[in-house]
């Protein structure tokens, strides 16, 4: 059977993160929701999303297909479903949809017509960008199950002081000493090649992405994850990076999602609860205006590509588009376009041709090239954001 993963309604709930990828490749817990879908059905997915986005993310539809709905993540039960849906058959969680059959030669989908197989039993969805973290402790305990069922962790060197170390797993080549480790209160993987440097403080749940780094004296609070490649120092607690991006040395980072290749500078902090302890809210794309997220306690979320100058303040609820630069004293507003330069004393616009001459440079310090995809997925970001930028 040939799997297909498409956004569903939500993808404009999870702006600016779905600006530059479809929503099946946002990372949540260890993995990222397509890499769960395919570990669950032992198999590779493709794509449905937006048109400037289908040359880097295709679809390859085969005669017989199942769409899965991007936003919910799989688990046993719903797998078990999925693999034996036949023709006409589709799978709703009340009103939405998670999983149709279709062929390559039906014209059009009529959910009237099909048989509804209602999924009665709890699933997680991930509808909105405060989602990744807020949710995020519960789904690094859904895949650490998952990656290390059967499975025997690389030893813990005895330099390190652990708590809980059955909750703890070392894949091959993850390097930790002189650190603590407490897994008492959620699991703690660290992935191929990752490092912990001496003196960290790490209370789970963590997520330690494969190549991803801990600095020296690094305080984690869970639930954490750090993506592949990532590097993270000073205090971090209930947070999500991407994978690529840097925030390699002290300051603060709560309740927040970054992007990939986003780099915040040296004493950067965030708020994440505002001095009058009301419920934040948090810029909404699809409105264009500030919308409620029912929580307390939430912090930054920035897009990929953007980076943040030394000593930057964010308030509590601050958005952060793609290839945004943010500088200087002061507090800049609560939302910052993508392509915006400057800080609180007011923002222009940063040219595109100049987002990609750093673009390139950063990536290709990692190895990547900076593709024309990725060029052309920027640049049709650039021109959607025109409405945003003042100047």
């Amino acid at each position: 059977m040939n799997y297909i993963l498409f956004d569903g309604t939500v993808r404009n709930q999870l702006l600016p993160f779905t600006y530059t990828r479809p929503v099946a490749d946002i990372r949540v817990g260890i993995l990222t929701i397509r890499e769960k879908w395919e570990l669950y059905l032992d198999t590779t997915t493709t794509t449905v999303t937006e048109d400037y986005l289908s040359d880097k993310y295709p679809m390859v539809e085969l005669e017989e297909n199942v769409m899965l709905n991007a936003s919910y993540l799989p688990n046993s039960e719903l797998v078990e479903l999925i693999i034996g849906l036949k023709s006409n058959q589709a799978i709703f969680k009340g009103e939405d949809v998670i999983a149709f059959y279709t062929t390559d030669t039906q014209e059009e989908v009529d959910f009237e017509t099909y048989e509804a197989i209602e999924f009665d039993n709890d699933i997680t969805k991930i509808e909105h960008t405060w989602d990744i973290f807020s949710k995020n402790g519960e789904v690094i305990q859904q895949d650490f199950d998952l990656l290390t069922d059967g499975r025997k962790s690389q030893p813990i060197p005895a330099s390190n002081n652990v708590i809980a170390p059955e909750n703890i797993f070392l894949e091959e080549g993850a390097k930790l000493e002189f650190a603590t480790l407490n897994a008492s209160a959620g699991p703690i993987y660290i992935g191929k090649k990752a490092e912990i440097m001496e003196g960290s403080l790490v209370r789970g749940p963590l997520a330690l992405c494969d190549n991803a780094t801990l600095k020296l004296g690094t305080k984690i609070y869970g639930p954490t994850t750090v993506g592949p490649h990532s590097k993270v120092g000073g205090e971090v607690n209930n947070s999500v990076l991407f994978g690529y991006s840097n925030k390699g040395h002290d300051g603060f980072l709560g309740n927040s999602v970054i992007g990939e290749w986003c780099n915040l500078g040296a004493d950067t902090n965030n708020s994440n609860l505002k001095n009058n302890y009301v419920e934040v809210k948090l810029w909404d794309y699809e409105t264009e205006r500030f919308a409620k997220t029912g929580l307390q306690f939430c912090g930054l979320m920035m897009g990929d590509h953007s980076k943040c100058g030394i000593n930057t303040m964010f308030n509590t609820g601050t958005v952060i588009g793609v290839n945004a630069n943010v500088f200087g004293s002061g507090f800049p507003r609560n939302f910052v376009p993508s392509y915006s330069w400057g800080g609180a004393s007011g923002f222009t616009t940063y040219l595109a041709s100049k987002a990609f001459e750093v673009a390139k440079v950063v990536m290709a310090r990692r190895g990547i090239e900076f593709s024309t995809q990725d060029e052309a997925i920027l640049t049709q970001v650039f021109e959607d954001t025109k409405k945003y930028r003042k100047s």
